[in-house]
């Protein structure tokens, strides 16, 4: 499609009428079938998230983070103290709703409401929380909150390009992949160019869809395996949409 000209035949964005920008997301819980994601708490997750952590049989969770891995249940509370403390990132805690347990973290961070944008970020997934329903529930939980009831016109994720698992994720999760931000950070005195990836607010009725039917009791059998993968439940009900951006 042409793009639109102005009045000098320069090409100029699709018109966004009666934008005011977005909401700030609140400190409220979320809840789903299988977690709850909520506000980070020290007395409340502390403890919890230490044990999580821990199960891990080394430290390779924490090669792509600036933080941990910690060696002590005191060091993580100070690390969870000024986490808890922060609104931007606003950190939170995924809860298992079976075990009434916290199995990991992530956070929405960068938060431009004015321009509706907003990151997913800080994702700390345990073991207990890895390649589980909870894992990819909690992500339709903040999708959801941030297209369906603040109003973001995109939602993003970044991650250091080296780190493939965290790329693999974010495509099954439904982000399209944007490019490669060379030399963007410094941490643990090395260089970081940085993956970029999106959803926007066109891409989302398609993904919910593709979720909703993902989580649904019925897409597993009796041993808890998925009868239909997520990508490709996205991947039909984007062909259905019309939408996909690859």
């Amino acid at each position: 499609m042409e793009p639109r000209r102005n009045a000098f035949e320069q090409p100029i964005g699709a018109p966004v009428p009666g934008w005011n920008g977005a909401q700030a997301p609140g400190r409220e819980p979320l809840v789903g079938r299988y977690c709850r994601i909520e506000p980070v708490d020290v007395e409340r997750h502390a403890e919890d998230l230490y044990e999580a952590y821990r199960s891990a049989t080394d430290g390779s969770d924490w090669t792509y983070l600036t933080v941990g891995p910690f060696e002590s249940l005191a060091a993580y509370r100070e690390h969870l103290t000024r986490a808890a403390a922060s609104a931007d990132p606003l950190h939170h805690a995924v809860i298992d709703l079976a075990t009434g347990k916290a199995v990991g973290t992530l956070a929405l961070m960068r938060i431009d409401s004015a321009n509706g944008v907003i990151e997913v970020g800080h994702v700390t997934y345990s073991p207990r929380l890895k390649r589980t329903r909870i894992a990819t529930e909690a992500m339709f939980l903040l999708m959801s909150q941030v297209f369906d009831k603040l109003g973001y016109r995109r939602f993003e994720w970044k991650c250091d390009s080296l780190n493939g698992p965290s790329r693999t994720a974010a495509l099954r999760y439904g982000f399209t992949f944007e490019g490669i931000f060379r030399q963007a950070i410094v941490y643990r005195e090395r260089n970081r160019d940085t993956a970029w990836f999106s959803v926007i607010d066109s891409e989302w009725p398609a993904l919910r869809s593709a979720y909703a039917r993902w989580l649904d009791a019925g897409n597993f059998d009796a041993q808890g395996q998925q009868v239909e993968r997520l990508a490709d439940l996205i991947a039909k009900q984007r062909a259905a949409a019309g939408n996909d951006p690859q």
